[in-house]
């Protein structure tokens, strides 16, 4: 049975889906479009952001005076000035917002709009944690400004004595405010002193997802504090066990590696939100529970609304 991220001999049973049926494909289109959706064994793009065209620069036209030539000139400086005066302006009045608070949900930026993976990262690990509980170690993710962290419920089951170690490496002390064992979720929470050490993460929505889109696991695998690996997801609806009900819940499935003491650590997207929480792993057998890349993340969709009631 595969472990879960935080223990190596417990977890849930990873349960495939049922194996395609047999159907005839359809005769492929002549001019097959830009836009169809990527088939099978194709090669994930790099995950990086796509480059701007270069911008064409103006040709001087024969038979045109030098002076309206330098009208012409001036008409299109001044203009494209307007221009990224006007967008500036917008862009202080959108970026002054503050971080996201009890629970709310963005939608995701378009891919155009989206920043680069050493982006995401860099604004995604001032929220992270690693969680230590008695021998158990995972990790963990700030939801709010008021010292909540969410984490797996079998990485604290059982634990009296609970701390986290801040992205700074400070080590603070934490409670657990409420567990829900049937979905692996818990939620602990920091003195109000410590709180302001913690940057509460941005939640996006996993209803958005889709295969191929490229993803970040952030935790402490293995107790390596601030590990960022990347991938893509490979399945949105994945069916598998969580929690001690042992009952079928969908999960996201991703290639980014992720391994033991990643448990309760957060699977954000390129733009730096929360889709998921890592939470379990398939594995070839009791004896080699490394990363296959095959690793599940409850979607955050699901998440918000467990939190929300253990919260309240």
């Amino acid at each position: 049975m595969p472990p879960h991220l935080g223990h190596p001999f417990r977890g849930p049973d990873y349960v495939p889906g049922p194996p395609p049926s047999s159907v005839t494909p359809a005769p492929a289109p002549a001019s097959p479009s830009p836009a169809a959706a990527p088939q099978a064994g194709v090669t994930a793009q790099p995950l990086i952001p796509p480059v701007a065209p270069p911008v064409a620069q103006p040709v001087a036209q024969p038979g045109v005076r030098s002076g309206a030539g330098r009208r012409r000139a001036g008409l299109v400086i001044g203009t494209l000035a307007l221009s990224i005066t006007a967008g500036g302006l917008a862009g202080a009045v959108t970026g002054g917002r503050g971080p996201a608070t009890d629970l709310q949900q963005s939608s995701a930026p378009p891919a155009a709009a989206q920043g680069s993976i050493t982006a995401a990262a860099a604004s995604v690990l001032p929220g992270v944690v690693s969680v230590r509980a008695g021998r158990a170690t995972g990790s963990g993710f700030a939801v709010d400004q008021q010292g909540h962290v969410v984490t797996n419920a079998h990485v604290v089951e059982g634990a009296s004595d609970v701390s986290l170690v801040l992205s700074t490496g400070r080590t603070v002390d934490a409670r657990v405010v409420g567990a829900d064992e049937d979905n692996d979720l818990a939620v602990l929470q920091v003195a109000p002193a410590d709180a302001a050490a913690l940057r509460a993460l941005p939640l996006g929505r996993s209803a958005q997802l889709q295969v191929g889109d490229p993803v970040l696991a952030v935790g402490s695998p293995l107790g390596l504090e601030g590990t960022v690996t990347a991938g893509i997801v490979s399945a949105v609806d994945r069916q598998a066990r969580f929690g001690d009900n042992s009952t079928r819940q969908t999960a996201i499935q991703t290639d980014a590696a992720i391994n033991p003491g990643n448990s309760g650590g957060p699977l954000v997207n390129a733009a730096g939100q929360v889709v998921g929480v890592n939470t379990a792993i398939a594995t070839l057998g009791a004896t080699r529970s490394g990363n296959i890349g095959i690793g599940f993340a409850i979607p955050v969709d699901r998440m918000t609304t467990i939190v929300d009631n253990l919260l309240d």
